[in-house]
């Protein structure tokens, strides 16, 4: 660039500022060539008082390509403000900004402009363009007709159309139109058999892969990377991991994409240690390879190693991006680390990772889980754009946390601010007025889903409704509802009844209960355990005995949970009644001081968010 400045400065010397020929090879030179600098050709095209044709269609393509699609779509406004009429070379790259941009209004103008200067029916690549335009857009109809206008087609213009109906997932008009191809006397290339892969993988279509495999093996077809990573992503995604290794063995020039299909195809079927071993294996890792193992970790539960990950992946110089951390987010949610978390919300301010809806939502449903609902209710108010999902996140954690009638009052906000409640909508609800007791707005809530938002209720919303009137003492219109079930009750419905009967020494209907729990699943440990303690404090030992003797004879064992606590930001894990820790004495006289201070003065939770909501 710097012996092209001397070249301009010498131009200007000579006075050839006015000789467009020389001005047009030096715009292009700073446009197009990969030493060359867009802005800098930006810059020598605002000082020409008279920019010709040539001059706009270099920059719109070299705008194209540099992925600012909206400086396209200005120049070329002001090329058509200026007199300027556009020619077969400009329509292409403008026609493509607009299906980058999605623009389906302004392809249409620009799609009449060529009609009416007759280059839409006459040049086979403006005709492409439009195609791909259309499709981008989501208008395969429009996409077909201009396919169907075409006199004389190439390769572009089947694969275009090949490639659209692949992008719908419309297999039967794809492969329709690759066997008319092929009767016309084109032979498909790898841009061809991509898509047509790409199209199985989108539907797990394994026999159509299978076909277009055959297809390659029969006719000899060269294949490169590309068309192998396809075809070990259409295997991989289909759940054929034997045939997808197979792939990826015989494959000579492995890329980063080959690398990362198969940790993320291990990885989708919980083959963590397969993962570990491909993703250990891999000689370049990009942000996708990162994502896919933290993934991994995350998808199978093992949320330390997710974020330990992390961290080792930002130590090495990879720039975390938004799926990264929301995984991150959703571990440190899943272990109540509140302290990494908020690490998190931090790195995610300063470094200016793009705060998409999403990126919120899940700082919103981490600072949820890990207990503090302030700080989730703090970054759901400053969130600029909030969908359902936000608001569902929200609805939870405050019943989750015992604040019913604050869930209750957002659901109204919600309702308000036009956002449409769907079933996990109405889980929350429900779930609020079980934890705060609210029998009639539960039964309102109940009813509201399916006469006016006309939600279908899932066994979510009957275990929400069954523990609310069973936590209320409606004992009888519980055990009704599940009559009422249109669905088979699981154990949660029976736990749920179970639990109610328990609260209200109801040992007539615990037995009724029973003998569902021993149809439906005999080896269901913690009913088993819930059950004998109803029968022990109703003091009815023979029947005590008895459940101990079916738990015995099926072989449930009772698993002890484990429950974690974070002191000064490390977390540590604990039984019920563990005295391993070297202060358990001091803690579990603490613990008593404070039960007996709460059972003094009862706690009313329902404050703590009041000054949110002034």
């Amino acid at each position: 660039m710097s012996q092209l400045k001397v070249i301009h400065g010498q131009i200007i010397l000579r006075g050839l500022t006015h000789d467009n020929i020389t001005l047009s090879k030096l715009i292009s030179f700073c446009a197009l060539d990969p030493f060359g600098n867009l802005q800098y050709a930006h810059y020598l095209f605002g000082k020409i008082p008279n920019p010709n044709r040539y001059m706009y269609n270099i920059l719109i393509r070299a705008s194209l390509n540099g992925q600012q699609s909206e400086k396209a779509f200005s120049l070329y406004g002001q090329m058509v403000n200026s007199g300027i009429f556009p020619n077969e070379f400009t329509f292409p790259f403008i026609l493509k900004a607009c299906g980058v941009q999605k623009a389906y209004l302004e392809g249409t103008l620009v799609h009449g402009f060529a009609l009416k200067l007759g280059f839409s029916e006459v040049y086979v690549f403006v005709q492409n363009a439009l195609i791909n335009l259309y499709v981008c857009c989501g208008k395969i109809e429009c996409a077909r007709k201009v396919f169907d206008s075409i006199e004389i087609r190439n390769l572009v213009s089947w694969n275009s159309m090949i490639g659209g109906y692949a992008k719908m997932g419309s297999w039967e008009e794809a492969f329709c139109l690759f066997h008319e191809m092929r009767d016309a006397g084109f032979e498909p290339n790898g841009h061809t058999i991509v898509s047509l892969l790409s199209l199985c993988s989108r539907i797990y279509d394994m026999k159509l892969g299978r076909f277009v495999h055959w297809y390659i093996e029969i006719t000899g077809l060269h294949i490169d990377v590309y068309v192998q990573n396809a075809l070990l992503d259409m295997y991989a995604k289909c759940g054929q991991l034997l045939k997808a290794g197979a792939v990826f063995i015989r494959m000579v020039d492995k890329n980063v994409v080959s690398w990362t299909s198969m940790v993320s195809a291990y990885a989708k079927h919980g083959f963590v240690e397969l993962a570990e071993n491909v993703f250990d294996q891999m000689p370049v890792k990009n942000v996708v390879s990162w994502n896919s193992m933290i993934s991994c970790y995350l998808q199978n539960g093992q949320y330390k190693k997710s974020l330990e990950l992390f961290f080792q992946m930002c130590d090495t110089g990879v720039l975390p991006d938004e799926t990264t951390m929301v995984s991150a987010l959703s571990a440190c949610g899943q272990l109540g680390d509140l302290v990494t978390g908020k690490k998190l919300h931090v790195y995610c301010h300063d470094n200016e990772v793009k705060s998409t809806v999403t990126l919120f939502n899940s700082l919103v449903d981490m600072y949820a889980k890990c207990g503090s609902t302030e700080l989730a209710f703090d970054v759901f108010l400053k969130m600029p754009e909030k969908n359902i999902v936000s608001w569902n996140i929200m609805i939870s954690s405050l019943a989750l946390h015992g604040f019913g009638y604050k869930a209750i009052e957002l659901f109204q906000e919600m309702e308000t601010s036009g956002i449409q409640p769907d079933a996990i909508t109405f889980t929350g609800l429900l779930s609020a007025c079980s934890h705060c007791g609210l029998i009639d707005l539960g039964r309102y809530f109940f009813n509201k889903m399916s006469h006016i938002y006309k939600i279908h209720h899932d066994i979510e919303h009957y275990a929400c409704m069954i523990d609310i009137l069973g936590r209320g003492g409606c004992l009888e219109e519980a055990v009704s509802l599940v009559g009422k079930m249109e669905m088979r009750p699981d154990r949660v419905i029976w736990g749920a009844l179970l639990g109610a009967c328990r609260i209200h020494k109801n040992v007539l209907i615990a037995k009724l209960v029973l003998k569902h729990i021993l149809e439906l699943e005999p080896y269901t440990g913690g009913l088993y355990v819930l059950m004998s303690n109803i029968f022990c404090e109703a003091q009815q030992w023979n029947d005590t005995k008895k459940m101990w003797k079916l738990m015995k004879d099926y072989g449930v064992q009772k698993h002890e949970a484990v429950s974690t606590i974070e002191i000064g930001g490390r977390l540590s894990g604990f039984m019920v009644d563990d005295k391993k820790h070297q202060m358990s004495d001091l803690v579990y006289n603490v613990l008593s001081q404070l039960m007996d201070h709460l059972k003094s003065e009862p706690y009313d939770s329902s404050l703590v968010l009041s000054a949110h909501s002034c």
